[in-house]
């Protein structure tokens, strides 16, 4: 079957690590996993990063690349892929599709029957295959860890990338007050489009907000910390610009504010963010969508930074 795979590690240039060909049909571990024909999937920065080498070893190549998907189970059903997968050698205790297990940007991909959540009705594939990592990360950050139903006013930090747009759309479809910051002033304008107001990184916002959504991490984290309000909660899903920020401590424990970890979701989650989205008419923000056949240029567009949400790639083109 076809597929995109790192055949090797390049940290300097990922993209020339990419290949794009054959591979052998799906296995399945167990008794409790099928094979789902794919119909759509997205990428994530997690994928530049697997060819890079992060979070893969040698012996574990070719791995299949991807960790979104919307597709068909053996039954004909239209589902969506849940890409968490209990992994008993991994520190953690579980691992996302590509990391030990092969991924989804390919014709068909083994996965939990378990794993299979219902495709809602309205619900274009295209669109479900954003969710499941970046989108189910931001919907995690927003509500449980966020809390974000007891807040009024919300900061996105570096809007533009899978998650904060994510985050903004979210947010803003909650009816919550939302600002977020981008350096770029097309993304700005686009950002604000989607019901935020749009402010340049560091820039004094009008009010202090009670969720901060940060995936920059230094390079923003000081300017998070002061857009707090008392009791605000700051949760971090990333740190794209550096993991190692200076941290004021007083401001921290006077303000009695919560610094809080998490990445991607549960079942439950994603099972919520679906049918949030069907019922709301959120729909995620796709930046293109792209043949498989030109799989390789939709990882030349994600690598080049200009993406602005997902980039998807339609595997029935």
């Amino acid at each position: 079957m076809r597929a995109a795979f790192a055949s090797r590690f390049d940290d300097a240039d990922p993209l020339a690590a990419l290949t794009v060909g054959e591979q052998p049909e799906p296995s399945l571990p167990d008794d409790d996993w099928v094979v789902v024909r794919v119909t759509a999937s997205s990428l994530n920065h997690h994928d530049l990063w697997s060819l890079r080498g992060v979070g893969l070893r040698a012996e574990q190549l070719p791995m299949i690349l991807g960790c979104d998907a919307a597709g068909t189970d053996p039954a004909g059903n239209e589902v969506v892929v849940y890409p968490v997968v209990a992994t008993a050698g991994d520190p953690r205790g579980v691992s996302i599709l590509s990391e030990h297990f092969p991924g989804t940007l390919a014709e068909r991909v083994a996965v939990p029957r378990s794993n299979l959540l219902p495709l809602p009705a309205g619900l274009a594939a295209t669109d479900a295959a954003c969710l499941p990592t970046a989108w189910l990360t931001a919907w995690r950050m927003l509500t449980t860890k966020g809390r974000v139903d007891e807040a009024d006013a919300v900061l996105v930090q570096g809007a533009g990338g899978g998650v904060a747009t994510a985050a903004v759309a979210l947010a803003a479809a909650m009816g919550k007050r939302v600002y977020a910051t981008s350096r770029d002033t097309v993304k700005r304008e686009r950002i604000a489009q989607l019901g935020a107001t749009a402010v340049e990184p560091g820039a004094r916002l009008p009010e202090r907000v009670d969720v901060v959504v940060e995936t920059v991490g230094a390079a923003t984290f000081d300017h998070s910390l002061k857009s707090a309000a008392p009791g605000a909660r700051i949760v971090v899903a990333g740190a794209t610009a550096g993991h190692e920020p200076k941290l004021n401590l007083r401001r921290v424990f006077a303000m009695q504010l919560e610094i809080l970890g998490t990445s991607m979701g549960t079942p439950g989650e994603l099972t919520d963010l679906l049918a949030f989205c069907a019922e709301r008419g959120v729909r995620p923000v796709v930046d293109s969508v792209v043949p498989f056949s030109r799989v390789a240029d939709a990882f030349a567009r994600l690598h080049s930074g200009d993406v602005f949400g997902k980039v998807v790639i339609d595997h029935t083109a």
